[in-house]
Parts: C-alpha cells; structure tokens; sequence
C-alpha cells in the first residue's frame, strides 16, 4: 500500500461553531478545506482521549459539519469542548453515495444519520434530483436537521416517530413502502443509521428491484486500511476501503450484517430483534 497518498497526521483545527441539536447530539462545525463528498468520514481525534471515525455532515469547501450523537466515554469527553477548542481531523476517507443527474432519490434516515443523508440532499438538489427524505426516531425530540431539509428546494420531507409524536406513528421503513408504492421514478434508495433500520430497507428496495446503498459502522482505528480493525466476517474485507458506503447486494451477504457487531475488543454483540 502507498501511503504517502494518506496524510495520517491529524490537521489540528480550532472548533469555529457548536450548535446542540438535541439533549444528546451536537454539530460541530470547522473552518477548513476538507474536501469530503457525501458519504465519506473522518477520523475525529480528542486529544488525550480517543480518535473516532465519524460522518461528514456537510463540507463547501470551506467549511465542514461533523454531528455527534454522545454515546459513549470518548464523545463524552468531545461534549465538553467549546468554541475555540481544537481537535485533530484525519481525512476524508471511505466511499461515497453516487448519484447521476435527474436521479430520483429516497433517502432514508434513523435517528442521527439524518446529518450525512442531508449532505447528499444538499449535494443532490445541485443536479436536479427528485429527493423524498425519511427521517425516523424514537420520538419527536429525537429529531434532527429536519429544518435544515425544509430549507432544500424541492425536497419533499417525511417523519416517523415509534410514539406518534411526530409525523407517521411508526417506523420510517414502513413510510418507506409507501412512498416507493406512490413514486414508481425512483431508482435508488441510500440510508444511514441502525444496521438493523437499514436492514429492513435493504429488504424492501430488493423487493420492489431498487438500487440501494447503505453506509455501514464498524470500529476503526486507522482509517485507511492498516490496522485491520474493521475487516467484516468471512471475507475479510476492510470497511474504511470497501466502505462505509456499500451495496446492499453486497451486504446482505454478510453473515454478520443485521444480526451483530463487534466492538474496539473484537467481542460479537447481538442487535435486539
């Protein structure tokens, strides 16, 4: 492998704007040119705590959004950082969502993988792209960036919540079916958020012969293909390079896909059903 084509030394860069977007989750956003497309990570480092890959929620160019969910020791730690306060990025890496001009597009979103869905809405509306964005979570105050899709022309939103309390009362894959049963133009579906969430629609877009593409978690450290930490079961590929975004004709061969994940230890954890 060349790396000389990877910087692996992390950019030191101050935090230019926190906006909290709910009790657990934070966008962070930097001035720098980072240079990501829809679908890509970075390697977010905490210095004197941890390093986390992380999705691209947006990037001009100029200036990037990375949204954080606070889920564990590591982004604990990130939470209590401030405007001005500098952490260290590494990237972009990984694959990315590819979308032709005109495309029709569902995108589907669980829970914080709204962010990096809207950086291929933003990025979509830009080649004239249909666009029917599904945002799903637990309740309404889980919720995120659906003002910022509003603010999208000619993206037409739809929410569901498990409680009701907001939008379809119910999952977000079962407003999916409807939508791909009302819109027969659409001709590729891309989601993010919980393996078992994007399973289903994995599921759906196979039945009804649509395009599909998901972007898969697994622990990394390296980013770029060295330590080997994220290599799937069976075929030993390595998420960070084959991935994050992958085909769902892919996936869904996976012996571990949709049924557990492993953690920074190599331990199988299984998802609920």
């Amino acid at each position: 492998m060349d790396l000389k084509k990877y910087d692996t030394r992390p950019a030191v860069v101050p935090i230019k704007k926190i906006v909290r977007e709910n009790d657990i989750v934070n966008t962070y956003v930097f001035e720098y040119p980072l240079g990501a497309e829809p679908g890509q990570f970075v390697m977010l480092w905490i210095p004197g705590v941890d390093e986390k890959p992380i999705s691209v929620a947006y990037d001009d160019g100029k200036v990037f959004w990375l949204t954080v969910c606070k889920v564990g020791p590591g982004t604990q730690e990130l939470f209590k950082l401030k405007k001005g306060d500098k952490v260290g990025i590494r990237g972009p890496f990984g694959t990315k969502y590819k979308f032709d001009r005109r495309d029709n597009l569902a995108l589907v979103a669980g829970g914080y993988g709204a962010a990096p869905m809207y950086f291929v809405a933003n990025e979509a509306v830009k080649k004239g792209c249909g666009i029917d964005f599904l945002i799903g979570a637990r309740n309404k105050d889980l919720l995120i960036y659906t003002q910022k899709v509003m603010g999208l022309n000619d993206v037409r939103l739809h929410i569901a919540t498990d409680d009701g309390s907001a939008g379809f009362e119910g999952y977000i894959t079962q407003v999916l079916e409807d939508v791909l049963g009302e819109d027969p133009e659409i001709n590729k579906v891309f989601t993010c958020g919980p393996e078992p969430m994007m399973k289903v629609v994995g599921d759906i877009c196979a039945k009804a012969g649509i395009d599909c593409w998901l972007s898969i978690e697994k622990y990394m450290k390296c980013g770029f293909g060295v330590c080997g930490q994220c290599a799937v079961d069976d075929t030993g590929e390595l998420v960070c390079k084959k991935g994050p975004v992958m085909s769902y004709d892919y996936v869904r061969k996976l012996p571990e896909f949709g049924k557990y994940y492993r953690d920074a230890q190599g331990q199988k954890h299984y998802f609920k059903s």
